[in-house]
């Protein structure tokens, strides 16, 4: 007969590695394959659908259309992924957004080089962030919900102080086909996106930075006994998460040649939603990168049904009109 520890777990048992662990229970390993696979299901339930009841839904324009709409949404989402990750939230990323914007053209009307301009609208975003960061830290607040919703409103009024209540265009010309163009037959924005989520992917796997961030958000005050730095990290999240804010000001600056502190209304709802809808939890610790890019496109897909309802009943009518 087996020995048994106090909990009744055989030792063998207690022996066998986390992967062995999983095959020992009959279906687990199916049952994550299919839990991690579920957002990618359902956008293909998705797209299956919406292709079915709108003939204009598979077109080259309409998906290349989607992917440009849902760039903003993407990059900001991989940011708020990593904050929720560690169990926090930024409600601040779409003020955040217009302020970096508002910066921007400002930037550009005094005589900045287009580097310039991309690197105040990055840089004034990362600033925001790490304010939030350090204000939750070292402030000692209870929850992150305090000072992002502070830095909402206070980025908001800043933007609309600086640009007047009014959007201010003009932007270089490179970050207009930056926002504009096409390469390969895709916006160009999609390369932005495809490049952060690379490099976020690669810091979160392959660096001991990202294995701190689940640790952070699984379980704080184990993470603090195991020695990992945890203020470093928290700080870290907030400040990477407006740094995305800093780069959707200025992909959507691009698509419109201007900075307004109007842009980003309710994009803090649009990035959570996306993040939940790909599966990681408020309680955080989990969660795949991958995911919240899913859902930031789910978003988009579904935000296009109604166009495409609009372009087919205008369609009818007007072969209506002409066959009369």
């Amino acid at each position: 007969m087996p020995e048994t520890g106090n909990t009744g777990t055989t030792v063998g048992e207690a022996a066998l590695p986390a992967s062995r662990k999983s095959e020992a229970v009959p279906g687990l390993a199916l049952g994550l394959m299919l839990l991690s696979a579920g957002p990618v299901v359902i956008l293909v339930l998705l797209i299956a659908v919406l292709s079915f009841l709108s003939p204009y839904f598979l077109t080259g324009r309409n998906l290349s259309n989607i992917l440009a709409q849902t760039a903003v949404i993407s990059v900001v989402a991989m940011g708020q992924h990593l904050v929720i990750l560690t169990r926090g939230i930024d409600l601040s990323v779409g003020s955040n957004l217009a302020l970096a914007s508002v910066f921007g053209a400002l930037s550009f009307h005094a005589g900045a080089p287009a580097i310039i301009v991309i690197a105040v609208m990055v840089g004034c975003g990362a600033a925001v962030g790490a304010i939030n960061g350090l204000f939750y830290v070292f402030g000692r607040l209870p929850h992150p919900f305090i000072i992002t919703l502070a830095t909402l409103s206070t980025a908001k009024g800043l933007a609309l102080q600086l640009a007047d209540g009014r959007a201010i265009p003009g932007m270089p010309d490179s970050i207009d086909a930056l926002g504009r163009e096409a390469v390969w037959g895709l916006p160009g924005s999609v390369f932005v996106v495809a490049g952060v989520a690379a490099v976020l992917s690669v810091m979160a796997k392959t660096m001991v930075w990202g294995r701190w961030i689940y640790a952070v958000g699984g379980r704080p005050d184990a993470a603090l006994r195991m020695g990992i730095p945890v203020s470093s990290v928290l700080v870290s999240v907030y400040v990477i998460s407006g740094l995305c804010a800093g780069i959707g000001a200025v992909i959507l600056a691009g698509r419109t040649d201007a900075g307004s502190p109007l842009f980003g209304n309710l994009l803090e709802l649009d990035t959570i939603a996306a993040v939940i809808i790909g599966g990681p939890s408020f309680l955080g610790g989990r969660g795949q990168l991958g995911h919240a890019l899913i859902g930031a496109i789910m978003i988009g897909v579904t935000a296009t049904r109604s166009t495409c309802s609009t372009s087919m009943s205008f369609s009818s009518s007007s072969s209506s009109a002409w066959s009369s």
